[in-house]
């Protein structure tokens, strides 16, 4: 199913999902179906993973005339990040691509040997932006603006010491997340500023729910800038993949339903560029990973 947060002129930010190019409208398609469903992302995540599998069923129970009453043409409505706001930081993964920790290495001082471990970083929840909105370019803070396509998993519930054979019970979806970066606001080695400040996190369009999607690991993932293609590459070169980030995470902390594990980014990014290729004023940035969609943003100097 995929999955929208969603506004209109006349509205406050609503959940709804894609049926046949058109925008439902998830509380009112309860009420026709008598059986509740909320208004928000994260309240529909903790009804957990199994009631996607009741929506469906009673989607193919309902009349077309039915949802059309509920509906909004897709082009009609305003896309909002899935999850506008995050209940916990979202938890970032760096160089968790080969080439990355390559050109990583070369350009911002960071080890050219292979981690052992997921390397975890977080962004706050003021981070998350949606498609079509600015990414704030803040010159006193930083001349080198960066971008990163990434996968993001969806937590379904309450993880704790999860093994890599049990993780994809705990994934609700996936979406996308541009990890902006500012690489000149790493501060002793600690990477929350740099991560952190706000619109670094452009999220979205859609929530797809984890059976749309029959192998995470098989997604192809690319960035353009001003139409010109930076990035391009494949979920199967993680160095971790989800089930390792999942047992490991768990392992450190208690996941839960609804937390954000933006899966790392491939090379191409514009440190490891020669030259080095900062986002400017004016730029448009393009992310797009398979089965999930695209998400576009404008930088925007402040």
């Amino acid at each position: 199913m995929k999955l929208l947060t969603y506004k209109t002129n006349e509205s406050e930010p609503r959940l709804g999902f894609i049926h046949n190019n058109q925008v439902v409208d998830m509380e009112d398609f309860g009420e026709i179906s008598n059986f509740p469903l909320p208004t928000t992302m994260l309240e529909l995540i903790d009804m957990g993973i199994e009631v996607i599998t009741e929506i469906n069923d009673l989607i193919a129970d309902t009349n077309a005339i039915e949802l059309a009453e509920i509906s909004y043409d897709i082009k009609e409505v305003i896309f909002m990040a899935p999850i506008p706001k995050p209940r916990k930081n979202i938890i970032g993964i760096g160089l968790n691509y080969t080439k990355h920790i390559a050109e990583s290495a070369r350009t911002l001082d960071t080890s050219s040997e292979l981690p052992q471990e997921p390397v975890i970083f977080s962004k706050p929840p003021t981070c998350v932006t949606a498609t079509n909105t600015d990414i704030l370019l803040n010159k006193k803070l930083t001349k080198q603006l960066d971008w990163e396509v990434e996968l993001a998993v969806v937590i379904s519930k309450k993880a704790k010491y999860v093994t890599k054979a049990d993780a994809m019970d705990y994934v609700f979806g996936y979406t996308i997340i541009n990890d902006i970066s500012a690489r000149d606001c790493r501060r002793s080695g600690q990477w929350i500023v740099s991560k952190g400040q706000d619109t670094f996190a452009p999220m979205g369009p859609v929530l797809i729910t984890k059976d749309e999607i029959e192998n995470p690991h098989n997604l192809n993932l690319s960035l353009t800038v001003n139409g010109v293609e930076k990035q391009n590459s494949n979920t199967q070169f993680m160095l971790f993949n989800i089930h390792d980030l999942i047992e490991d995470l768990s392992t450190v902390f208690t996941l839960e339903a609804g937390d954000i594990i933006a899966t790392g980014t491939p090379a191409g990014v514009a440190a490891g560029r020669n030259p080095q290729e900062w986002l400017k004023d004016g730029d448009v940035i393009r992310c797009t990973v398979e089965g999930i969609g695209s998400i576009e943003n404008t930088v925007k100097e402040i």
